[in-house]
């Protein structure tokens, strides 16, 4: 699978190739995701995305779809590509993952903005808060969104500091769901291949 350039329906495999692909590497795929994947809480997932994890996401929907027609992928690419981070942000899918429906349901009503309300502080410069959905509305007056998509910019000396080994902190300042956690190293260090400091 090309892991690099932009993401075309030219540079995607068929599903045949893709589906021989998978048998050999879909465990390596499945590893990264969850090295990306932090847990904040006990209800909040952030999935820090690259170009590898979101190409792998468009070729398991195509698969499952059967999705073999241009309009169909190019449908899939423009979900999913803006996730790919461009050098100077970290981008992430948030889950809000509640197992029990009625629960589900009542959290997601006081959550609202919770999106917004993530951030990540790279040791020794100022909070970052998560822009938000930038795609869709994921939130209505009564309720949030399950899942919503996160940008993070960073500028040059954070991307610097964080390249070098500064940590990094993960966390939620919304009223209903005050959290934060140290982000782990390996975590880190795969996020320190994201950036690019001009």
């Amino acid at each position: 699978m090309d892991l690099h350039g932009n993401i075309t329906p030219e540079n995607l495999m068929s599903l045949e190739a893709y589906a021989r692909w998978r048998k050999v590497h879909q465990a390596e795929l499945i590893a990264l995701r969850q090295l990306r994947s932090v847990q904040l809480g006990e209800h909040l997932r952030v999935q820090f995305e690259n170009e590898a994890t979101v190409r792998y996401q468009i070729q398991e929907m195509l698969r499952i779809e059967r999705i073999f027609e241009e309009d169909g992928i190019l449908h899939e690419i423009a979900a999913y590509a803006p996730l790919v981070p461009d050098g100077g942000n970290w981008k992430a899918t948030l889950m809000l993952e509640y197992p029990d429906a009625h629960e589900r349901q009542r959290e997601l009503a006081k959550l609202i903005g919770v999106a917004g309300r993530v951030f990540v502080e790279v040791e020794g410069h100022p909070r970052i808060y998560a822009i938000a959905d930038e795609d869709q509305v994921r939130e209505t007056a009564t309720k949030t969104s399950a899942v919503h998509f996160l940008r993070f910019e960073l500028d040059a000396a954070m991307a610097a500091f964080v390249q070098a080994g500064a940590g990094v902190r993960l966390g939620c300042g919304h009223t209903h769901y005050p959290a934060h956690m140290d982000m782990p190293a390996p975590t880190l260090a795969s996020l320190a291949g994201d950036l690019n400091p001009a």
